[in-house]
């Protein structure tokens, strides 16, 4: 099964965390969403899919072109995860709804869906990102929890069954 992890990083902090995915799961297909394309998506059969959250619970800036890319390719039967950055802080009632938009935009797209994670282990006050009491994929806070951050992503990691 090929993978590619693809993110949209504004400050740097979303592609040092598609990085370290990447050595988790062995990967090295890892592209900036401006470098992605419809060969990318028809090469892999696994997306990892990647943005932080910005002004009031928006998409990072260059995943707009991106969704567009995704959804105009066939993503039937492929899997994706996501994983979101965001600061369940500052931003508690908007914690990774780059994440949640993500979702919200390729749900109807064929693909699976996989990386579920409970929520009941985070601080913040609403998330677009949170289905059923789980996140839509991995969430993750650099800016107040940083320690959490390998633990999260080597449990998420394991569970992904990639």
């Amino acid at each position: 099964m090929s993978t590619c992890i693809i993110y949209g990083s504004t400050t740097g902090t979303t592609e040092a965390v598609a990085n370290m995915i990447a050595g988790k799961l062995g990967v090295a297909d890892v592209y900036d969403v401006n470098s992605m394309d419809a060969d990318v998506i028809a090469n892999h059969d696994v997306l990892v899919l990647g943005t932080s959250t910005w002004g009031d619970g928006d998409l990072q800036d260059d995943w707009y072109e991106g969704v567009n890319v995704l959804k105009s390719a066939d993503l039937s039967g492929k899997k994706v995860a996501l994983f979101g950055c965001g600061d369940s802080s500052a931003y508690c009632d908007t914690f990774c709804d780059g994440m949640g938009c993500l979702y919200e935009e390729l749900q109807s797209s064929g693909c699976e869906f996989v990386g579920m994670t409970d929520a009941s282990d985070y601080s913040f006050s609403a998330s677009k990102a949170v289905a059923g009491g789980k996140f839509v994929g991995l969430a993750l806070d650099e800016m107040n929890e940083s320690d959490k951050t390998e633990e999260r992503i080597n449990a998420w990691v394991a569970g992904l069954g990639l």
